[in-house]
């Protein structure tokens, strides 16, 4: 496929348009242009290209072989183009508009969400747009600007920081512990409610590894909830004993730790971006609040433990 020259912009930013509208009437309603006027762009596009973009038919167009190789280079290049504008308005005019945040939904609910209020009174005019999932986007695509991930990132184009280690460790209430009693054994365990992740839930390995012998157990009741969040809620109305990441316990002193010499291998925590946002205002914002946030929360929970040994 030639390369399209510096003329054909236009035709590339109306094709990106019907591509991702999957009609030529919805993309001219968004590009404020007559379904003809579009129609018109992708057919000389098509000459100059030499190939078919669109098979059409009654219900809308489908991408060939070829449009989806040149929609995949398109996506990239809005991407590029939204990143070096991001750039350009943090250099020229500090720090707003939005940055898009992406980890986990157990680490984002219970942790960062918490503690975002302090980010916001420190940049009022940012705007957070924080995706939750398990799935682990891709940064170099601009799926999101920074993420929080729970093992090392393995792609070489980012910047990266270890921030924090966490276990996997069992919790119940005060409340649930006074009426049921807490178990001192593995043993004991199974005759209480076990309140986990399923094994088929992703999940980080060490989380799974050290969870599935429990599983395993003849437990008289069980509850599996796919996410953290739930997990907690489930232990906080006392409905079992709980498995949780240990940061949960800071921020939640109505829990007590159940068997306390079981808990999982260290997961790492991690903050990543794209090297291209190195020098974005934005990302060293959020960055910086992460690490100051991660920092007092490491010295708390020393104290806590300390504590607690004592």
């Amino acid at each position: 496929m030639p390369m399209a020259t510096g003329t054909d912009w236009d035709k590339l930013r109306i094709f990106h348009a019907v591509a991702d509208a999957g009609s030529l009437t919805h993309a001219g309603e968004a590009l404020h242009l007559s379904q003809s006027a579009v129609s018109r762009q992708i057919r000389g596009l098509e000459d100059s290209l030499g190939v078919t973009l669109f098979h059409r038919h009654a219900r809308g167009l489908i991408l060939t072989e070829q449009g989806e190789l040149l929609f995949e280079a398109t996506v990239s290049m809005r991407r590029r183009l939204e990143a070096a504008e991001a750039r350009i308005r943090d250099s020229a005019e500090g720090i707003f508009g939005e940055l898009r945040v992406t980890t986990t939904t157990g680490f984002g609910t219970l942790w960062l969400v918490p503690r975002l209020s302090r980010l916001y009174e420190e940049y009022p005019n940012l705007k957070i747009d924080l995706l939750l999932e398990e799935r682990v986007l891709d940064l170099p695509m601009r799926e999101a600007d920074v993420a929080i991930r729970m093992k090392e990132p393995s792609q070489a184009d980012l910047v990266r920081r270890r921030l924090m280690d966490v276990n996997m460790q069992f919790f119940a209430t005060r409340t649930y512990a006074e009426k049921m009693g807490l178990p001192t054994t593995e043993e004991e365990l199974t005759s209480h409610r076990l309140i986990t992740l399923a094994a088929a839930t992703r999940q980080v390995s060490e989380g799974l590894n050290w969870i599935v012998p429990f599983l395993s157990a003849e437990h008289s009741s069980r509850l599996t909830v796919n996410n953290y969040f739930g997990i907690l809620r489930a232990v906080e109305n006392n409905l079992g004993i709980g498995s949780l990441p240990n940061y949960v316990s800071l921020d939640a002193p109505h829990l007590v730790r159940v068997l306390p010499e079981e808990q999982s291998k260290v997961i790492p925590v991690y903050l990543a971006y794209p090297e291209e946002l190195r020098q974005s205002r934005r990302v060293a914002a959020f960055r910086d609040f992460i690490i100051r946030e991660i920092t007092d929360f490491k010295k708390r929970y020393q104290m806590e433990d300390s504590a607690t040994a004592d």
